[in-house]
């Protein structure tokens, strides 16, 4: 009897972690000022696919994540962490999140304070 209720429990687990990846790549999008059609170009996927990950409706896979993550210049492991493929790690997606929540930042500020977190969080797993 309790399958059922896992699974659902899995179900729902599943569809938030679309829902913040989703989330969470439109902020960036916003954030760098790129429209849908343009963040789809560069990253290489139809205008439709990208509009239902940002919706939450599609799972997209590791390397669609990491095309986004790409044209969007921040880490595919962030993006991982979001969809669920990585195990969270904690602070680090606070810390962007954070970022890119504060009202008193232009989005200039927010991309530049993510490019240099990103850089210092890059360089030491890098060293680790």
């Amino acid at each position: 009897m309790a399958e059922p209720h896992d699974e659902a429990d899995q179900r729902q687990v599943l569809e938030q972690r679309l829902a913040d990846v989703g989330d969470f790549i439109r902020t960036q999008r916003e954030v760098a000022r790129m429209s849908v059609r343009r963040l789809a170009e560069v990253a290489g996927v139809s205008n439709p696919y990208l509009s239902q990950i940002e919706r939450g409706l599609r799972k997209p896979s590791a390397e669609i994540l990491q095309q986004i993550a790409k044209a969007l210049q921040i880490s595919a492991e962030t993006l991982y962490e979001r969809a669920g493929l990585l195990s969270d790690l904690g602070e680090a997606r606070g810390v962007r999140a954070a970022i890119a929540a504060d009202p008193l930042l232009t989005p200039e500020q927010q991309q530049a304070l993510l490019n240099v977190y990103e850089s210092f969080v890059s360089s030491r797993v890098d060293r680790d």
